[in-house]
């Protein structure tokens, strides 16, 4: 055997792969990006390696996948106090109070939080709330894609045109040092979204994807012929493009037939992720029988309170499905042990009955199912050889985690982002002991802080950063005021 780069020793591995091994006193090699060997204290450990990794009492997985998140929520957390009025946030923060800055200091502060929390590959909308896509100039993109490859992980950003009418209005900083308005058309951002495309697609390489995303239509956008014609025409120049670019698509807020009406616009295919589908119909179980499409199930959104996504029946229908963070804002963040936990309770209470959604299956979609969604099951989502280094050790000598025994329950049902202690992605240590040596904490958290204040300064909105009184007492928060 060839000497290994990296050899990780005496761990239990579950390796999520075809026969769904777990593995104990098992060790890996990696050798540049790949692993290049798996075994037991049965068979021989490659000698000389440069780095050995000690993993006692630890147990390795495949790097997580969120497939569902929103660049930009990390810096609006809580803004609202958890109410609809972030929404309103979001749209004047993302369109009108932001800056590059604002995006890559919130795009380094979200991969220290998923770099601590195990999570080495995600998928994120450039903006969000109300379908505000920051793709009015590229410079908001190219802010986060470098902060992508400062922290190492691998984020496929979905870039794309956001909802009529057009134009819509984006605020600007000159260089100048005075802001600006302008109204930014359809076809502006669609060549943003390939401008980004060819600067930044190579998440294998550089760790940073572009995808195409555009608005989830209902049927009371399309109620007229000339809404339809147009809502057409828009979804055919996305499509052409991403046919083109060879790239994925992904919508946000799916409910109620609206995929099949995306099947009947002509945007659905296997290259389609699509976020949250909730109350879905007899219609919308055809589309994605027919197309291939994956769902996104976000366990922990604000939406899976408004409606329920049939995960289970999903499953049992031969469809694709994967976990989602749905972001920070309001109210979560990027803990996918959380999401997992949370999943399998919510869909358990659903039912009565607590043998849905076992804890194997839970970890699968946030590991194979989720690089399957990606097109990147031969190369994300399990330990085997051949595969790319994503290899998270997780630290299960603590007392929420014992006793040792059954390490897949363990993993789902008790871990959390803290008890990841290594990470490697692309097979390069980027966290061990839980110490991030090549990203510098402290000054991450500062800049978050500052270009936050600024944002919500810009966009008079400092009062939804302060908690009310109606907190206390009540047994529900009341509305805001109108």
């Amino acid at each position: 055997m060839a000497q290994p780069d990296i050899l990780v020793r005496n761990v239990t591995a579950v390796t999520v792969d075809p026969d769904r091994r777990v593995l104990k006193r098992a060790w890996i090699a990696v050798t540049g990006d790949r692993i290049s060997a798996i075994g037991t204290e049965l068979d021989s450990e490659p000698a000389g390696a440069k780095e050995v990794i000690d993993g006692i009492g630890m147990v390795a997985i495949p790097g997580l996948i969120d497939n569902h998140s929103h660049a930009g929520h990390g810096l609006v957390r809580n803004a609202g106090a958890g109410v609809d009025t972030w929404f309103e946030a979001c749209e004047e923060i993302y369109a009108r109070g932001s800056t590059p800055d604002f995006w890559r200091a919130e795009a380094r502060m979200v991969q220290l939080e998923r770099l601590r929390g195990g999570v080495t590959t995600a998928m994120t909308l450039l903006g969000g709330g109300a379908d505000i896509y920051r793709t009015d100039d590229p410079a908001y993109g190219d802010a986060h894609c470098e902060a992508t490859v400062e922290a190492g992980l691998r984020t496929f950003l979905a870039v794309g045109p956001g909802r009529p009418p057009f134009p819509r209005r984006y605020r600007t900083l000159g260089s100048d040092g005075t802001w600006r308005d302008a109204d930014v058309s359809f076809e502006r951002q669609l060549e943003v979204s390939e401008t980004l495309i060819d600067r930044w697609n190579d998440v294998l390489g550089r760790g940073t994807g572009i995808c195409l995303v555009m608005p989830v239509y209902y049927a009371h956008h399309v109620a007229t012929s000339d809404e339809r014609r147009q809502v057409v025409a828009m979804g055919e120049a996305v499509m052409d493009m991403r046919r083109r670019k060879g790239v994925l698509f992904t919508q946000d807020g799916h409910r109620d037939g609206s995929i099949a009406l995306a099947r009947d616009l002509g945007v659905l295919g296997d290259f389609a992720l699509l976020g949250h589908s909730v109350d879905l119909t007899e219609d919308d179980f055809v589309a994605l029988k027919e197309t291939g499409a994956s769902i996104i199930h976000n366990p922990s959104a604000i939406m899976s309170v408004y409606g329920r996504c049939p995960v289970p029946e999903l499953i049992e229908a031969g469809i694709n499905v994967c976990l989602g963070s749905d972001a920070a804002a309001p109210d979560r963040g990027y803990d996918m042990f959380r999401h997992m936990a949370q999943c399998m309770h919510y869909h358990r209470r659903h039912f009565r009955d607590p043998a849905y959604l076992p804890p194997g299956k839970t970890l699968e979609m946030a590991t194979i199912d989720a690089a399957k969604a990606l097109g990147l099951e031969k190369e994300l989502g399990s330990l085997e050889v051949g595969k790319k280094a994503d290899i998270v050790l997780v630290d299960m000598r603590k007392p929420h985690l014992y006793p040792p025994v059954m390490p897949v329950t363990r993993l789902a049902h008790f871990a959390n982002a803290a008890d990841v202690d290594t990470v490697i992605v692309n097979g390069r240590v980027l966290m061990r002991g839980r110490l991030t040596d090549h990203l510098d904490a402290g000054s991450i958290l500062a800049d978050a802080a500052e270009q936050a204040a600024l944002a919500f300064e810009r966009t008079g909105l400092t009062s939804l950063l302060e908690e009310p009184q109606e907190f206390w007492r009540l047994a529900r928060q009341p509305l805001p005021a109108s």
